[in-house]
């Protein structure tokens, strides 16, 4: 395995009167693509909401590039490396594509690197450079799916979180997203930990899996391992 990027040792977080996450632990190395999977209201939105600050850690550690995560204000984690795609892709309806970009390019590195950026992720996008100038609010699901993401890369992370990126879009429109995704991982050695309820296309997308139940991870592996596993198969891949 790489040099560890991040490192989430026995995370207890409760959230909304219950136990989200109950001694999770979890290693994303640097330039590795880790991917989360499990049921509903297994904690995973929680580990990303807690690891973006916006959920207090109410024990347990985290170590982003050896410097204690848990001490840095929320504000600043971008600044140290980190971008969160979010669920539900919230991006800023009544602003441009293009104005939806610039908004991820805050530190200064990622304002000094912004034209080479934009130019990286219209490639990777380029329905999003033919619509630069449209509302993002009056695009469609998986377009504002790509706004979400170039946005997350506008910041120059080392680590990407992507929370449930499939979701609410047609099956043609995720297959395109995970292809994007793959090719990100592959161009720019970026390392990304994926949450995801579609388990089949995220663990054959990603190098190591784990398997989030009730707040805990109960199963861990490479992807063909995970692939393999008769628990996974019964309960994540209805085989």
């Amino acid at each position: 395995m790489p040099e560890p990027l991040l490192e989430l040792e026995s995370l207890q977080v409760s959230f909304g009167g219950s136990r989200a996450l109950d001694g999770a632990s979890l290693e994303v190395g640097a330039g590795e693509f880790v991917a989360i999977v499990g049921p509903n209201g297994a904690g995973k939105t929680t580990l990303f909401r807690t690891l973006s600050g916006t959920v207090a850690l109410e024990s347990g550690s985290m170590r982003f590039d050896g410097q204690d995560l848990g001490r840095a204000e929320p504000s600043a984690r971008a600044a140290l490396g980190i971008a969160h795609v979010p669920e539900g892709r919230q991006v800023f309806p009544r602003m441009t594509v293009l104005e939806n970009l610039e908004m991820g390019a805050q530190t200064r590195a990622a304002r000094r690197a912004w034209k080479q950026t934009l130019d990286f992720v219209y490639g990777l996008f380029p329905r999003l450079h033919e619509r630069r100038a449209q509302a993002a609010g009056t695009l469609s699901g998986g377009e504002q799916q790509m706004v979400a993401i170039a946005r997350g890369l506008a910041s120059l992370p080392r680590l990407l979180l992507l929370d449930e990126p499939s979701m609410g879009l047609a099956p043609a429109i995720v297959d395109q997203i995970f292809e994007t995704v793959q090719r990100i991982h592959a161009q720019g050695g970026l390392a990304i930990l994926l949450v995801e309820q579609r388990a089949a296309e995220a663990l054959e997308a990603c190098s190591r899996g784990y398997v989030l139940e009730s707040g805990r991870i109960v199963l861990q592996g490479r992807h063909e391992e995970l692939l393999r596993d008769p628990r996974v198969k019964q309960a994540y891949l209805g085989q």
